[in-house]
């Protein structure tokens, strides 16, 4: 049986270079079929860099950042594995929120808290956001959901194993 990842991508620093090599290529070495989502802005930065069609090339699902129209067919199986990473501090801050202003944060949303759905979320953020008083509430309110939130690793492939633990 095929294990189907939700990986789910912000615009965080890093993405045009080392999303692909460091992140997505190893879960998918590791088995992974990967259902990809991106922010808006994601989608931008790695279409600008040349990178979104090696992206693409990486599953042989849609990779997505727009919301289908009525009638149209779901692009992806439900993942019971999502991995969002990197997250920005906005992203972080509208999924503890409940904020579905993108594609992204839909699939997300839709799944916080489901007790058969895993999800991992590396964060990539500024050192002064974590002096922010909101910041705090905001993993705790993800952590309530079962949600494990950890910083990026220095080598973002650092993360997949905490997909099966």
């Amino acid at each position: 049986m095929t294990r189907v990842l939700g990986l789910v991508v912000s615009s965080c620093g890093g993405i045009d270079t080392r999303l692909v090599p460091e992140l997505a290529a190893p879960a998918a070495e590791r088995g992974w079929r990967l259902a990809i989502t991106l922010t808006p802005n994601a989608a931008r930065w790695l279409d600008a860099a040349g990178e979104l069609d090696r992206l693409c090339s990486l599953t042989d699902l849609p990779v997505r950042w727009e919301s289908r129209l009525p009638g149209q067919p779901r692009p992806h199986p439900d993942p019971a594995t999502f991995l969002f990473a990197p997250a920005s501090a906005n992203s972080v801050a509208k999924l503890a929120l409940g904020i579905a202003d993108n594609q992204a944060l839909t699939v997300l949303g839709d799944v916080v808290g489901a007790p058969d759905v895993r999800m991992v979320v590396g964060y990539q953020v500024q050192p002064a956001r974590f002096r922010h008083p909101a910041w705090r509430g905001h993993l705790d309110a993800l952590a309530s959901a079962g949600i494990r939130a950890k910083p990026m690793p220095g080598t973002w492939a650092d993360l997949l194993p905490l997909l099966d633990a």
